[in-house]
């Protein structure tokens, strides 16, 4: 029999209860210990799960309790400092989304992984999501064919943050997403944007992403909008496809859908596009929360030294974008080419540019993401 992980949840606020439950239920797993700076949380979720320790010190939490791996749910702020700390203890590391606050911080978190044969993992969590694999499996089979553009809008009336934009609160989902469909970074970004509540916080962007072989995508974020809205959609030169997370049934819609443009004519009467319509279909998804599909994959990496689908190297390629994005805002949208809006690294930095084709490897008894 396997020997038991015991992992700590370190942010105890919005997100955290969620991970503190899923890791709770998980066969395999010890959820030894929960940690947040308010006594408040603690006492809620101590009610609700007594035979878990309850801490409010993150140095206390790291030091003596015999956790195997960490999982970090507090502000971004936080992120690095505190896996930074988790990975110099010996801990295994599950950070929730963007990874860090700079690009600079997310080489120095892998660095820190690949020397000490830890697993570092982010919470892309609709990776997980049956949803996204299906329309992974859906366009890497080729129905529907070339991939012309995406758009995505995640909307909703708050939840409002202090310290970071709509952007790097949202748009991470949709460009891990992203990211993982079409399998390349882009070659530039643009973001506009506003900050209507609070000055210089946007709380409604747009960004555009252009990538080779005239692909592009496009996401709306915003915390100023009356309905919740998780939308994508994907269009290509075949069929079209829309992804609603929102809808209780058929989140994954297929139009039978497509534009042709002539491939000759003589003259100007002669030229008309071809607008094809047919059948709607709507496939199979099995029910499964992501964050449990999430929280057995961080668990499965560090059991049989795997590298994460969510690894350091994802997580700092989604935070290059999300810094692309506040250069082009401060450039009033203008576009900014990903890898220039980066500061130099140091010597002892990973390179300033990962592997276009998303590579990972691995280094002694656990996988790592480099």
């Amino acid at each position: 029999m396997s020997k038991l992980i015991n992992v700590g949840v370190v942010g105890c606020g919005y997100w955290g209860p969620n991970l503190v439950r899923n890791f709770r239920s998980l066969p395999g797993c010890n959820l030894k210990m929960m940690c947040d700076v308010s006594a408040a949380r603690l006492h809620s979720l101590k009610a609700l799960y007594p035979g878990v320790m309850a801490e409010r010190s993150f140095g206390h939490m790291l030091n003596g309790v015999g956790l195997d791996a960490v999982t970090v749910a507090t502000s971004v702020k936080l992120h690095f400092p505190m896996a930074k700390a988790a990975l110099l203890a010996g801990k295994h590391v599950l950070i929730e989304k963007p990874m860090a606050a700079s690009a600079a911080q997310c080489e120095e978190l892998i660095e820190i992984a690949r020397q000490k044969g830890l697993v570092l993992m982010v919470g892309h969590t609709f990776l997980y999501s049956p949803a996204v694999r299906k329309i992974k499996e859906i366009i890497d089979r080729g129905d529907l064919g070339q991939i012309r553009y995406i758009s995505a809008r995640r909307l909703n009336l708050g939840l409002y943050q202090k310290d970071i934009n709509v952007a790097w609160d949202l748009a991470p989902h949709d460009i891990s997403i992203i990211l993982h469909l079409v399998g390349q970074l882009p070659e530039s970004v643009n973001c506009s944007g506003s900050a209507h509540i609070t000055p210089q916080i946007e709380d409604v962007t747009l960004m555009t992403l252009i990538f080779g072989k005239d692909r592009s995508a496009i996401i709306h974020s915003s915390w100023l909008d009356p309905r919740k809205v998780r939308e994508m959609t994907v269009v290509g030169s075949k069929r079209m496809l829309v992804y609603d997370d929102v809808a209780p049934l058929e989140k994954i819609r297929i139009f039978d859908a497509c534009v042709k443009r002539p491939p000759h004519y003589d003259t100007f009467a002669e030229f008309q596009y071809a607008y094809h319509y047919g059948d709607i279909s709507s496939p199979y998804l099995n029910q499964e929360e992501p964050l449990k599909a999430e929280c057995l994959h961080f668990l499965e990496c560090i059991r049989e030294s795997k590298s994460p689908l969510s690894c350091g190297a994802r997580g700092l390629e989604v935070v290059r974008i999300l810094e692309a994005s506040s250069a082009s805002l401060k450039l009033g949208g203008g576009a900014v080419p990903l890898g220039r809006s980066q500061p130099t690294p140091s010597a002892n930095n990973r390179p300033t540019r990962p592997s276009s084709r998303g590579s990972c490897r691995t280094k002694t008894a656990h996988a790592l993401c480099a």
